[in-house]
């Protein structure tokens, strides 16, 4: 199975995948997607991808122009198969890979205007995770929680909003804001 880059810089790349399969890929059409939404925020964004995988997303963002990138990962093969994608891409320099648990996100001392967690769906905490990235979170910064679609987040996490949710076969994307306006502009449409 090959994992193309769709868009930007690098499309029509492959990258290079586990052999155990461990990790689940966004899919295709789902990643499209989520980057269609993304395009008038991702160039020049400072993007984190927890429990980055393949870091697939986190590539993608840096192909569609993202300034910087940092992936964090448990696993240490998924670690060094982004390290090694990103070498391959020539965009280590924009790119940070921490091995870490991407469940305690809060170790991180920066602040990003995008977010991208996608968790295992055995893994049944993301509300939990998504509130603990708030405080990662830059002015007008969005969160996006990636999950099983019969796993239902609440409206409200923190001081966010869920101001949007797209259903791709078994899974969703739920996308979450502190803006004032993304709120009031959903509850209007």
């Amino acid at each position: 199975m090959a994992l193309k880059i769709i868009a930007g810089q690098f499309k029509g790349r492959n990258l290079l995948l586990p052999t155990d399969l461990s990790t689940r890929p966004l899919l295709m059409r789902a990643k499209k997607s989520l980057f269609d939404i993304l395009t008038p925020k991702i160039i020049g964004s400072v993007f984190l991808d927890l429990f980055a995988g393949t870091g697939s997303v986190g590539i993608e963002a840096l192909s569609r122009g993202a300034k910087k990138v940092v992936f964090v990962e448990n696993g240490r093969e998924c670690v060094k198969l982004i390290e090694e994608n990103l070498k391959n891409l020539g965009v280590s320099d924009k790119a940070e890979v921490l091995r870490y648990d991407a469940a305690q996100p809060n170790f991180l001392n920066e602040k990003f205007d995008i977010i991208f967690i996608g968790p295992p769906y055995s893994m049944k905490n993301l509300a939990v995770v998504i509130e603990k990235s708030e405080v990662l979170l830059a002015r007008n910064g969005i969160i996006i929680g990636q999950h099983q679609f019969r796993e239902m987040l609440p409206e409200k996490l923190g001081e966010m909003g869920m101001y949007r949710q797209e259903k791709y076969g078994d899974m969703r994307l739920s996308f979450f804001s502190r803006s004032d306006s993304q709120s009031k502009k959903n509850s209007h449409d």
